[in-house]
């Protein structure tokens, strides 16, 4: 992304300083398991278990940096009819615009229907998006574990959200990040006059 790209598409979408601006991401939750680092003794080999069960969720987070905010939601598949619900889940949640990547099911009329202004990030850059770093910090304490079921690897997911959720200040340390703080300070106050 260009230098002042971020502020020159929200400016476009009517994204002003006061709107809750989130970005918003998609994270497939499954009992495939993945191997993690871990600290051993020296010499000690490490042996993990793994899962190989092909059953998945969807988590549909959309994170608020700078002031430490978390929406989310679940879905079963990343189809736009299932994304759209998604989409409405965080307006109800008084996310007002989100910033997210190129995926197919993003751009589905049925999830554009549900009214929110959903600005694209430049294709092929995760880098850009700060839900990734909220997903690393959830995988970093679900992953290299075994779950019985989808269920239960959910319900892990759902209390390391609700902790990071109750506290803002470690959202914002992990997604807070400056250049996205300068943009928004680049936007105007108000929302231009129709």
């Amino acid at each position: 992304m260009e230098k002042g790209g971020l502020a020159a598409a929200l400016i476009a979408r009517g994204v002003t300083q006061t709107t809750a601006l989130f970005f918003g991401d998609e994270m497939r939750v499954g009992l495939l398991g993945h191997v993690r680092r871990r600290w051993t003794p020296r010499g000690v080999k490490l042996r993990q278990r793994l899962q190989f069960g092909r059953v998945w969720r969807y988590l549909a987070l959309a994170v608020d940096g700078r002031h430490g905010r978390l929406a989310w939601t679940w879905t079963e598949n990343m189809k736009g009819a299932s994304i759209a619900p998604a989409v409405q889940h965080w307006r109800e949640a008084a996310v007002e615009a989100v910033v997210w990547d190129r995926a197919g099911a993003h751009r589905t009329h049925v999830v554009r229907a549900v009214g929110l202004p959903l600005i694209e990030q430049p294709a092929g850059s995760p880098e850009l998006n700060p839900a990734e770093r909220i997903f690393e910090e959830l995988r970093r304490v679900i992953e290299g574990r075994l779950y019985d079921t989808i269920e239960e690897k959910v319900a892990a997911v759902e209390h390391e959200l609700a902790a990071l959720a109750a506290d803002p200040a470690r959202v914002r340390r992990l997604a807070g990040w400056a250049w996205i703080t300068e943009a928004c300070h680049a936007l105007p106050l108000h929302a231009a006059p129709l």
